[in-house]
């Protein structure tokens, strides 16, 4: 039953990564089978996002704080992916 919710969590994270980065989907599918922070990242991303959607299943008065406080977050890991994207790209 563990490994069904960690293929779940890697599903979600390589499908967050794609949606932000698809020209660079060879690039993102190869990190995410060997490089384990890169995976966190994304899964990261994907958890922010899904946080993001539900947001307005949250009590009225915490709401807006928490939709910038996820779409915040959101943007931080995008641009933490895609540093690491231009970072392997210049290693090879």
């Amino acid at each position: 039953m563990k490994s069904r919710s960690v293929n779940i969590a890697e599903e979600g994270g390589l499908a967050a990564a794609l949606r932000r980065f698809p020209t660079r989907s060879l690039l993102i599918q190869k990190l995410m089978a060997v490089d384990e922070s890169f995976r966190g990242m994304c899964d990261d991303l994907a958890a922010a996002e899904h946080a993001l959607v539900t947001v307005d299943q949250l009590p009225a008065h915490i709401r807006n704080e928490r939709r910038e406080e996820f779409a915040g977050l959101a943007e931080s890991l995008a641009l933490e992916i895609e540093t690491a994207l231009s970072q392997s790209e210049n290693l090879h």
